[in-house]
């Protein structure tokens, strides 16, 4: 099975409603798809998110990126080498994380379906079903709050809420959604860099204070300040989530190795892919830190391949791939079904999906 031809396509889905964070708004996700084709038939599929303000690309980017430089460096290569195709892959440019994550799931794709079996069991299949969290986005106290009792009416136990906008009123939003949804809701926190360190530390503080039973605060400050994220780590009693401020295994080795963080976000667009998700996973399980599994805003196409990656994992022990679950409609059939809170895996060939 050889690799003869990538093409790349548009991927478009509204949200629901706005998407805000700290960092951005965002009301309809306009992606960029990936078709690799072989000399059996089979096609693999995979998508990139241009996220500017994390990964540093745009759609422009995603497609000079594959187009010049990843396709040129694969093509006729065979399914069967994966190991040389990723090196490939992560060598022919520097960064561009979620070109290559678009190209890598597509591969991954073909590799399960060379051995007609689904890619979570070809990766490692230590469960077939997760449960994701789904995402609060930040708004005034109010409108939060009525998300979040949306979101448990809709079947949701675990609540992904978005804060660091305005860090002054921070801690109302939180106490008051906790208040709301009751106690047997479980309630992660994610300022995504839009803390201080001693504003962390205070804010966090304030939340144990009040009772609010965190389970974790994912990165409170700014990616690039480790130390800073040593710091609130150090002097909070709350699980501190690692995101933006790892990209690779020596990111994750790094942040451990200093104890920056107590837990780590893996997500196919920061990694470049599941080749090396699964390297920053397994060092994480060597030195006791679990792992979350991870979506930017995308489709059905990319959180199924990270799906997939995620119950083929024992380290993967949270899950926040809430992006179908975002979107008014899919841009595919097949796949894993995303039902509310529950992720149940398919048994078909590869990722799942027909083309």
């Amino acid at each position: 099975m050889k690799i003869t031809d990538i093409k790349l396509f548009e991927v478009e889905a509204p949200l629901i409603t706005p998407f805000k964070t700290a960092l951005r708004t965002v009301h309809q996700i306009n992606n960029i798809g990936v078709y690799v084709y072989t000399d059996t038939g089979q096609v693999g599929i995979g998508e990139a998110a241009p996220t500017a303000v994390i990964t540093g690309e745009t759609k422009e980017s995603i497609t000079h990126a594959i187009t010049n430089f990843i396709k040129p460096s694969i093509l006729g290569m065979d399914i069967e080498e994966i190991a040389l195709i990723m090196d490939r892959i992560d060598t022919c440019l520097y960064k561009n994380t979620s070109a290559k994550a678009a190209v890598d799931m597509a591969i991954y794709d073909l590799f399960a379906k060379r051995y007609n079996a689904p890619l979570y069991k070809v990766l490692g299949g230590y469960k077939n079903e997760l449960i994701t969290d789904i995402t609060i986005s930040v708004n005034d106290t109010v409108e939060m709050v009525q998300d979040s009792l949306d979101a448990v009416k809709r079947g949701f136990k675990i609540l992904k809420v978005k804060v660091g906008k305005d860090p002054e009123t921070d801690v109302q939003r939180v106490v008051e959604i906790r208040k709301a949804v009751g106690s047997n809701v479980t309630i992660r926190v994610d300022a995504n860099q839009g803390w201080s360190p001693k504003q962390a530390v205070r804010i966090i503080r304030e939340l144990e204070d009040a009772g609010s039973n965190i389970e974790l605060v994912e990165q409170p400050v700014h990616y690039s300040d480790i130390e800073g994220m040593q710091y609130v780590t150090m002097h909070t009693q709350t699980n501190i989530l690692a995101d933006e401020s790892v990209f690779s295994p020596k990111d994750a080795l790094k942040l451990i190795q200093i104890r920056a963080c107590d837990l780590i976000n893996i997500k196919l667009m920061k990694t470049g892919g599941i080749y090396q998700a699964q390297k920053i996973s397994h060092i994480a399980e060597a030195n006791g830190i679990e792992c979350m599994i991870g979506c930017m805003l995308e489709t059905k196409i990319s959180v199924s391949a990270a799906a997939h990656f995620a119950a083929s994992q024992k380290n993967i022990t949270m899950v926040d791939l809430d992006g179908p679950s975002l979107c008014l409609k899919d841009p595919v059939t097949g796949g894993p079904t995303f039902e509310n809170q529950w992720i149940k895996m398919s048994e078909e060939p590869g990722i799942g999906f027909s083309i």
